[in-house]
């Protein structure tokens, strides 16, 4: 081996050996660096200011720019890209969702339409400028703390000092590493005033706003903390019996979306529909046309339960602070965000308090220095030391009454005055320079020691200045839930083979049962005393000899099922009557005493609880006496479905057969109104309106002068201008006072309605006409309050008693007129006492409804004969039928 070579292995072995690192432990560290970045840089908005870093360095540009003039929106980005190392792209979206927001950013061009979904033009197409809120709510640079850019060239803002809490009135939304973010809006208004209560030592709660306007149900907000829920809807009326218009969207939809998703749940058979016609412009109007015998109310509540007319939103309270992720309610975001608004004033405040102060210094300097002609002291110095020094010197007997010490800065300013300045100088307005500024520094003083007071009036500031035009636009209601098996469209047919024992919507050559949905339950009883509850399918085995099929409907107290069967093959023959309210889907059941060969001889379905009377026939066995006699469902109590029922007749059943067919054993429906959801219901929620039976209306009236009767379903919809709503008594008539547009006079009418369900009219359709005041008692009273003539004392208040001043009329007459007088207004009074006729009681059966009653003409009844019955028992002993019927005495009804 050679000396160099030699040489060159002892250098080698002096080099530094590689490091092997792990890739395991690499990707933990840059996934980790990663994850931070994400969270902190780009997806989670900062609690100071309510920004995101882009959003950030957006304003800070535009204000870089402001001239006062609109900039287009490529220039503001392309300047934004000093500061954020990102794509043009992204920044051109980020400020694209500000501008929409209409609270910071002033707009000029197509900034794309929230409502419709529609993009905003190009960046090189659309211009903006900072708005008047903005430039008075973000911007300080006085008290602003400073970072250098990612590329060391420039300085931007750590946080701008935004005095108004930012982040709730825009919301903000964003997926990070690991977590995400969603802030909902909330309203601009509501905000201030719920900061102003937080300065006062109140408590205050805040709701959710959407720009999109809607109806929001915010009982389980949870402050906008994680669990919480918001259940969006669109607002849906009726235009007329076979349109319904959507006037307000849900939030997160536009009307593309929303109108994709109608389209898709009428192709897929869940509501029915003609046609929709989008008018969509500044507001929105989307037009839903329905088939004819299609029920309007009930499409409304199959669009919310079918399409996004109603959504869900699950808010999540995720800020920045120090860097690190907090999760915090909207009432605690509140607090914060005022109370830094108060210390960004504090400051805001003290630099103004430093400013004057240096200001008022100065100006006394100056008074000095011109007033008692110093400035001639230094005409003889040949140094800049000796100028400072004759100056100074000048000065030290006048300047007791300053608040600090001379320094040669304040000096050197002196000498900068101008000779043209000195012989222009007046003393008195020097003097007055001097007291404004006094005057303004104990204004700012009285502001630091009332600084909470100095905050509301700031806050109330802000409200009267940028207030108009932002009140709430979303109503917030409690919602009733929507079910889906009650209102979607039954679609398909549902078959049976009764042999067979096979239900299904593919069975097409055997019986057809009834139309039914792909989400429906259905309810089958075969003969031999079984029951089970299935999902509909195009082929499901039940069991053979099927006797009654149909859609099962959860918590369904009024269908009831009568039913005798014999227990086991020579058992004792039994009667029950019982509902099925609840089951286990594809359970089986028997509804017999589960003897083996038990078979079923009568059964029925009730829809609306009848109880039929029967005939049941004995065999000729032995010597019985009674061979046959009548049984009344009427006298059998509803018990459960699991009761073994009550004894018939220990003898052998030869048939039995249907005598007469039942009438309701259920009494007319209770029915309340609950205003907080505008809906009818049976529960007691609410305020009573009555008793209903099967014919009885509603009555309606609505403060637009409309007039009409329904029936009363629970899945009604009310106008939100309805004024009267009421059980309708057809003889009762309706006393109105309203004002004639036409003629511009008041008039009085009473009336009867004379089409029923039918809405029509009470008042001219003049523009100007109004109604002043509507009553559905029998004797009402009115007074008028009369106008005040120019030198007259105004006339007393009259008395009138409207079923005296006019009869009974048209609905479409003029009325008579009330008075020649001006009016000032017209008010109801205590009706005079009137006995109303009596109605007929209802029976005491206390049964609780939850869908509308059906005739008793589509209840399902089958006898079995005798044919398919068992031999029975040739047991020949001779009992009297009257000692079998042990039909329980004791007891109330009983449903479970």
């Amino acid at each position: 081996m050679s000396e160099d070579n030699t040489n060159d292995i002892v250098d080698n072995q002096d080099e530094p050996q590689e490091s092997i690192t792990r890739v395991t432990g690499m990707f933990k560290d840059w996934f980790l660096d990663y994850a931070s970045y994400v969270i902190l840089e780009r997806a989670v908005p900062a609690i100071e200011d309510g920004f995101k870093p882009v959003q950030r360095r957006i304003m800070h540009s535009m204000k870089d720019l402001d001239d006062g003039r609109y900039n287009k929106v490529a220039n503001i980005v392309g300047h934004t890209m000093q500061y954020h190392p990102h794509g043009d792209a992204s920044i051109a979206d980020a400020m694209v969702q500000i501008g929409q927001k209409d609270l910071l950013i002033d707009t000029q061009g197509n900034w794309g339409n929230i409502l419709t979904g529609d993009r905003a033009a190009a960046a090189r197409y659309i211009e903006a400028r900072i708005s008047k809120f903005g430039l008075d709510v973000v911007y300080n640079p006085k008290i602003t703390e400073w970072q250098a850019s990612y590329d060391g060239r420039r300085k931007e803002p750590v946080n701008l000092p935004v005095m108004f809490p930012l982040l709730l009135a825009q919301g903000g939304e964003g997926i990070a590493v690991g977590l995400s973010t969603k802030i909902l809006p909330h309203n601009f208004i509501e905000l201030i005033d719920a900061s102003v209560k937080h300065l006062q030592g109140k408590r205050f709660t805040i709701y959710p706003d959407f720009p999109t306007a809607g109806i929001a149900d915010i009982s389980n907000y949870n402050d906008g903390l994680r669990g919480g829920k918001v259940r969006v809807r669109a607002k849906i009326s009726q235009l007329d019996k076979n349109t319904l218009v959507i006037t307000e969207i849900p939030f997160g939809t536009n009307t593309s979306s929303l109108i994709d998703s109608i389209l898709k749940a009428n192709d897929k058979g869940k509501i029915k529909i003609k046609k929709i016609e989008d008018n969509t412009a500044a507001n929105v109007e989307i037009l839903i046309h329905l088939p004819g015998g299609i029920s309007p109310d009930k499409t409304i509540d199959a669009l919310y339960a079918f399409t996004n007319c109603e959504s869900s939103i699950s808010p999540l309270g995720c800020v920045i602070e120090d860097n690190k992720p907090l999760f915090v309610g909207v009432t605690e975001m509140l607090r914060r965000s005022t109370d830094l608004t108060v210390q960004l004033l504090k400051s805001e405040l003290e630099i103004k308090l430093g400013e004057f102060e240096e200001q008022w210094h100065f100006a006394s300097l100056e008074r000095i220095f011109i007033e008692k002609r110093i400035y001639r002291d230094i005409e003889e110095e040949e140094t800049w030391d000796g100028v400072i020094n004759a100056i100074d010197k000048g000065l030290q007997p006048h300047i007791k009454h300053l608040k600090r010490a001379i320094t040669v800065e304040d000096i050197t300013r002196l000498t900068e005055i101008r000779i043209k300045r000195i012989s222009k100088f007046d003393i008195d307005k020097a003097q007055q320079k001097i007291d404004a500024l006094e005057d303004q520094i104990a204004e700012v003083k009285h502001h630091l020691a009332n600084l909470i007071a100095y905050a509301i009036a700031y806050f109330e500031r802000l409200k009267k200045e940028y207030g108009e035009g932002r009140e709430r636009k979303t109503e917030l209601r409690a919602f009733e839930d929507v079910d889906a098996a009650k209102v979607i469209i039954r679609n398909t047919k549902l078959y049976v083979n009764r042999a067979e024992g096979f239900i299904g919507t593919s069975l097409r050559r055997d019986e057809y049962v009834c139309d039914c949905s792909d989400i429906d339950d259905i309810i089958v009883f075969t003969n031999d005393g079984k029951m089970m509850v299935t999902k509909v399918d195009s082929k499901t085995f039940i069991g053979k000899d099927i006797i009654h099929v149909a859609v099962f409907k959860k918590k369904d107290k009024r269908t009831i099922y009568n039913m005798i069967y014999r227990d086991g093959a020579k058992g004792a023959t039994f009667v029950k009557r019982f509902a099925v309210t609840s089951i286990t889907r594809d359970k089986e059941y028997d509804l017999t005493n589960g003897t083996k060969g038990s078979k079923l001889w009568y059964f029925s379905a009730n829809p609306n609880g009848e109880a039929e009377v029967i005939t049941i026939f004995l065999r000729q066995v032995g010597s019985i006496k009674k061979l046959k006699w009548d049984l009344d469902f009427a006298e059998v109590l509803i018990k459960g479905r699991a009761s073994k029922g009550n004894r018939v007749t220990k003898h052998p059943v030869k048939k039995i057969e249907l005598k007469e067919k039942g009438v309701s054993t259920l009494k007319p429906r209770k029915i309340w109104f609950d205003d907080t959801v505008q809906r009818l219901n049976v529960d007691e929620r609410g305020d009573l309106i009555g008793e209903f039976r099967g014919e009885d209306h509603l009555l309606i009236i609505t403060q637009s002068g409309t007039v009409k009767t329904i029936l009363p379903e629970l899945s009604t919809h009310f106008d939100d201008d309805m004024i009267v709503l009421e059980k309708w008594i057809p003889k009762k008539p309706i006393s109105v006072i309203y004002y004639n547009g036409e003629k511009e006079m008041y008039y009085v009418k009473r009336f009867l309605i004379e089409n029923e369900g039918r809405e029509e009219s009470f008042i001219s359709e003049h523009p100007n006409s109004q109604l002043e005041i509507v009553s559905t008692d029998w004797k009402p009273m009115a007074e008028i309050e009369f106008k005040k003539e120019r030198g007259k004392d105004r006339k007393d208040n009259e008395t009138i008693n409207l079923e005296e001043f006019i009869s009974i009329k048209g609905l479409t007459a003029l009325g008579n007129q009330l008075t020649k007088e001006k009016i000032n207004q017209v008010s109801l009074l205590e009706p005079l006492p009137y006995e109303a006729p009596e109605e007929v009681p209802a029976a005491e059966i206390e049964v609780v409804d939850e869908t509308v009653e059906k005739s008793s003409d589509e209840k399902e009844s089958r006898p079995i004969s005798e044919e398919k019955q068992d031999s029975t028992s040739k047991d020949t002993k001779d009992d009297n039928t009257d000692d079998d019927m042990d039909i329980d005495e004791k007891g109330q009804v009983t449903l479970f």
